[in-house]
């Protein structure tokens, strides 16, 4: 792992250096006295963590999150501060984790636990932010039709709640005559998510019934539900672009868009 400290306090940077070093053996720390250093090691190489001071004298601690975001948007920003008042700030930039002065190795490990500990295996995820997609066990599933995974998409999106095959097919073909052959397509559409699921042993997310369908959202991690639990890494993923590729979802995408940025607004 590669960490980022700045501080303009020899001391206090010296000390964030040796407790990253105690609670991570062999991570890499750099280390820097002026935000300029850091900005020139970021452009140089990927850091996957940057603890930052908040009050140094030729740029905020704030301004140089922002800008290492613009160099690395996925870079985690745990602010490490003896202030309070600055956590509103910090929370609008997207920080991953707010630490106070004077801080201990357990406090250290509480941040990176809650950034890592969200590597540990989990048997099914969606990705919402970027485009749709779906894992069991880390790999993609696979459907032998678009509109199955698009199908699935529109179920994730909605949340647990039961959609009949009407509204299902209204939304997935916007333009189409509701016929007895768009059905009857439907119905093979219905039945390749059902299998695509099976083959890989997530059946378990779909719920179906007489004339309408619904996911079990307790069964998936997804951003999409993080990001409304107000999990800052899941926050700190979303660019605009909830489900891209469907046009139905451009709605939600402006819901959750104006819920990132109503701090702004308040």
């Amino acid at each position: 792992m590669h960490f980022l400290a700045v501080d303009d306090e020899i001391f206090m940077l010296e000390e964030m250096a040796e407790t990253l070093q105690s609670v991570i053996p062999g991570a890499e720390i750099c280390t820097c006295l002026k935000p300029g250093d850091a900005l020139d090691i970021a452009r140089k190489k990927q850091i996957d963590a940057a603890f930052l001071d908040i009050e140094m004298g030729s740029m905020t601690g704030l301004e140089l999150a922002a800008r290492l975001k613009e160099i690395q948007p996925d870079i985690h920003i745990i602010f490490v501060t003896g202030h309070e008042k600055y956590a509103v700030q910090a929370f609008q930039i997207h920080a991953t984790g707010y630490l106070l002065k004077p801080f201990s190795q357990e406090d250290v490990m509480r941040e990176l636990t809650f950034i890592y500990g969200e590597q540990k295996k989990v048997h099914i995820r969606a990705q919402t932010f970027g485009g749709f997609e779906i894992f069991v066990d880390g790999q993609p599933v696979k459907f032998s039709r678009a509109k199955a995974k698009e199908l699935l998409a529109f179920l994730i999106d909605r949340k647990g709640t039961s959609v009949t095959t009407a509204e299902a097919y209204a939304v997935l073909f916007e333009n189409a005559e509701d016929t007895v052959s768009g059905k009857s397509y439907f119905r093979n559409i219905v039945r390749d998510l059902k299998n695509s699921l099976k083959t890989v042993h997530a059946e378990e997310i779909l719920l179906r019934s007489f004339n309408s369908l619904a996911i079990v959202p307790d069964k998936i991690e997804c951003d999409y539900y993080q990001f409304l639990k107000g999990d800052p890494i899941a926050v700190n993923q979303y660019r605009n672009d909830y489900m891209p590729q469907y046009s139905w979802a451009e709605f939600r995408n402006a819901q959750i868009y104006f819920h990132e940025n109503k701090n702004f607004y308040q």
